[in-house]
């Protein structure tokens, strides 16, 4: 087997952002060295200080370096036919790969994480990185954080694997079944094998057990490597792959359910790598009120603490159509209604008006309906309108009996991204619905 031991200096953590300034290749046959390549490399952007301070590679050492597509088709002859190795693949490979395909090359081979090897064949260390492994296996190295010595004592590392019978995990590591290669070097490989393949909200941890990414899947472990295969170079993944130390997860009766619970806990606990749904939701409300001459009165405004409207809405227009719509259904007064700002001349009758406002008022309030979805195992109740929650009531309880079902429930706050997966689920399964009286 023939391998090609990669290290990297870069201007920064994303390929798509940052240049490379330093790349050392050392070949291996899988008995020996046979040979090395190392060059520095022109990024065309600045060092920023903290890495040239680490590196000792200053901009004007890679002013006179050839750029990246310079020297692009070497590396590709290098690397194409070997399987490339890394201490923390991902990470190397994703920029190596990047710039290829930029420079017109396209690097489709086995890689193989060094970190991920030590772990098998050296347990018990407290950490993998490349400083401690190398101190806990007295191997030198020479010119740290440059590539060329980097790639010496990774080079080292796999001699010592494959002394210790690890070709035999090497090959099992590199089946094309075999995930292991693609994930996090820190997240331990059992975490995602024990995913169960079933629907559930998975959470991201990073390394003090912090959640940073919550999703949702109709398969959980299927879902869960697609985050971590495929050739996104993008920020995020990147990011998930240097930071994700650690996967739990909840199983839920059916992906609607998943979907939902994911909602509450992208509100609940806002993780960092969660775009989606983490905005704040002005939401508007019609309320009725008295004025000081008797009339009760409806008016469109934000969404109060303490006050609770007649009717929500998530955009002002559907609040405004919606009053409009009840003032033409019951006659009411647009000018009490703050809908029509031109003086008003002649005044309705209090007592006959605020009948009318009570009709109307009495209209949203039947709008608002109690029902339950019944999907598979799973009960999502919607009482008045309102999401309550979730859960999976025993069989034999009856749906009608709304108290005995809510104590089998589990009750969750509401959002608008609720409202419209509950809208857009009943309106597409309408069957799963049971309306209460």
């Amino acid at each position: 087997m023939q391998f090609a031991i990669v290290d990297i200096e870069t201007t920064g953590g994303f390929p798509d952002q940052h240049g490379m300034t330093e790349i050392a290749i050392v070949l291996h046959n899988g008995a020996e060295v046979e040979g090395k390549y190392e060059t520095l490399i022109n990024p065309h952007q600045p060092i920023p200080p903290y890495i040239a301070n680490m590196t000792g590679i200053s901009d004007k050492m890679v002013s006179a370096a050839p750029s990246f597509s310079a020297v692009a088709p070497q590396i590709f002859n290098l690397l194409k036919d070997r399987v490339f190795v890394a201490h923390n693949v991902n990470f190397d490979y994703s920029f190596v790969k990047y710039h290829l395909q930029q420079a017109g090359y396209q690097l489709n081979v086995s890689k193989l994480c060094t970190i991920r090897l030590s772990r098998k064949v050296f347990p018990g260390f407290k950490k993998y990185g490349l400083g401690h492994l190398c101190r806990e296996l007295d191997i030198q190295i020479t010119n740290r954080h440059r590539a060329g010595g980097d790639a010496l004592a990774t080079a080292q590392i796999l001699d010592l694997v494959l002394q210790n019978n690890g070709m035999r995990l090497i090959k099992e590591l590199l089946k094309r079944d075999n995930h292991s290669q693609t994930l996090p070097a820190h997240l331990p490989e059992q975490q995602v094998q024990n995913l169960p393949q079933l629907p559930g909200v998975y959470y991201f941890h990073d390394q003090k057990d912090k959640v940073i990414y919550v999703g949702k899947a109709k398969n959980l472990k299927k879902r869960v490597l697609s985050h971590f295969t495929g050739l996104d170079l993008s920020k995020k993944r990147q990011e998930l792959l240097r930071t994700v130390h650690r996967i739990s997860h909840v199983e839920c009766p059916t992906e609607f359910v998943a979907s939902l619970f994911e909602s509450v806990e992208i509100k609940r606990l806002w993780p960092a790598h969660n775009k989606s749904q983490k905005r704040f939701e002005q939401v508007w409300g019609i309320f009725m009120f008295e004025d000081n001459r008797g009339y009760l009165r409806l008016a469109i405004d934000k969404k109060r603490k303490y006050l609770q409207p007649i009717m929500s809405f998530a955009l002002l227009t559907d609040a405004h159509r919606m009053l409009w719509k009840l003032v033409k259904n019951f006659e009411l007064n647009a000018a009490l209604c703050f809908l029509d700002l031109t003086t008003q001349n002649e005044w309705p009758e209090v007592d006959s008006y605020n009948e009318k406002i009570k009709q109307a008022v009495q209209w949203t309030l039947e709008q608002k309906e109690t029902f339950i979805i019944r999907d598979k195992s799973a009960c999502v109740l919607v009482e008045n309108g309102v999401f309550y929650g979730m859960g999976t009531p025993d069989e034999d309880i009856s749906l009608a009996e709304l108290d005995l079902l809510k104590e089998q429930l589990t009750s969750y706050p509401e959002n608008e991204v609720i409202r419209s997966m509950i809208r857009n689920f009943t309106e597409r399964y309408p069957a799963k619905v049971i309306k209460i009286a």
